[in-house]
């Protein structure tokens, strides 16, 4: 067997580099495998990918999820932890902030004077002294939401780790795998739904675990971001002095 002269084998290892280099990486004998060290599941199809992070979002102790996102025609910022047992943060809408408490079954909203106030100055709008004085005691206070009472199954939606997850990570047209990114220093795959990219896009980690990390929702309808997964935190009822429990429903709103 004749040996490549050593000129030879330096023009091959030159054309072999260029080559290589000139590939879409990952192809077999050129460079870097870009799912060695990771998780693996970025070999999978996009449905598969898909379906890994919603069972490990469904799957995982603890999540954050700050983002906006439309819904019904409203816009809401949202800053949330959330566990299985119930979930903290704050709601931003167009018109207010407010804070929202979960404990198991037991609800609580924190806010402004101005939530609980009716606005006088709308058409049709009815201003007691009584609205007033009760917006005032208000202010500030944990003010526990009577399950009866329609803002719970309004609100307490927010602070429903499945719940919230279930409406949120779901793509729309037929799915495909896009760009290999990095989110906050960690590598992932992106999804994306219909041809462009039109039906939302998830971004799902390509380490440790499958988590989701980001989503754009279909239509421009926000951007979430989801971190600090299987991360637990401290949640337990407010102090009864800072705590306002009517037993009824709650005083009218302008939101």
């Amino acid at each position: 067997m004749t040996a490549f002269p050593p000129a030879a084998r330096a023009r091959r290892a030159v054309l072999v580099g260029a080559v290589c280099a000139g590939l879409a990486a990952g192809l077999t004998g050129c460079g870097e495998d870009p799912d060695e060290g990771t998780n693996g599941v970025g070999k999978l199809s996009a449905a598969e990918i898909e379906g890994k992070a919603r069972e490990t979002a469904k799957a995982s102790a603890a999540v954050r999820l700050t983002g906006t996102f439309v819904s019904r025609g409203g816009t809401y910022k949202l800053n949330m932890r959330l566990k299985n047992t119930g979930g903290a943060g704050s709601v931003t809408t167009k018109d207010s902030t407010f804070e929202l408490l979960r404990v198991d079954d037991q609800l609580f909203m924190k806010a402004g004077a101005d939530f609980w106030r009716h606005d006088a100055t709308k058409p049709g709008a009815t201003f007691e002294k009584e609205d007033a004085e009760a917006a005032d005691k208000l202010e500030g206070r944990y003010v526990k939401v009577p399950r009866d009472d329609p803002a719970y199954g309004q609100f307490r939606g927010f602070t429903d780790k499945q719940v919230l997850l279930d409406g949120l990570l779901g793509l729309n047209g037929e799915l495909g795998k896009g760009d290999r990114e990095k989110i906050r220093g960690m590598r992932t795959i992106k999804v994306v739904g219909g041809a462009e990219g039109e039906g939302g896009a998830l971004d799902v980690s390509l380490e440790k675990k499958p988590y989701p990390l980001r989503l754009a929702r279909a239509g421009g309808a926000g951007v979430v971001q989801l971190t600090d997964w299987d991360l637990d935190f401290p949640l337990s009822a407010p102090p009864k002095e800072m705590t306002v429990d009517y037993g009824g429903k709650l005083p009218r709103t302008n939101n």
